[in-house]
């Protein structure tokens, strides 16, 4: 009932910078965590950043200071902004929903990821 679509990712050379977006759409009642992982192939998906509704945002703690999280709560959007990129950055980045139905119930959603290439 709630889809959600990355966009914005590519290859960059290190030291670059790239924004990333996703677009949560269908069935929303209210959204109340945004947030960004990232994953390379056989190794285990990481949380990158997170925002809650308020706008309290979390990274992790290698990231902190380069990427940016942000998200605008009419559009059902939010945003990753990526500077000084590093070639370890590169992975397949997703974005994950938690959504509170109209009837209460909460559930996640995960979009079909973007794939982020930091290579010279």
């Amino acid at each position: 009932q709630v889809q959600v679509v990355e966009s914005g990712g590519g290859l960059v050379q290190p030291g670059g910078s790239l924004k990333l977006s996703c677009v949560a759409s269908g069935s929303i009642f209210s959204i109340n965590i945004m947030e960004w992982y990232r994953q390379v192939p056989g190794k285990e998906r990481e949380l990158v950043a997170t925002i809650t509704k308020s706008g309290t945002t979390n990274y992790a703690d290698s990231l902190k200071g380069r990427f940016t999280i942000s998200r605008d709560n009419a559009k059902n959007t939010v945003s990753l902004q990526m500077n000084a990129l590093k070639p370890e950055d590169t992975a397949v980045y997703y974005c994950r929903v938690t959504n509170v139905n109209s009837g209460g119930y909460e559930y996640q959603y995960w979009g079909q990821g973007t794939q982020v290439t930091v290579s010279s």
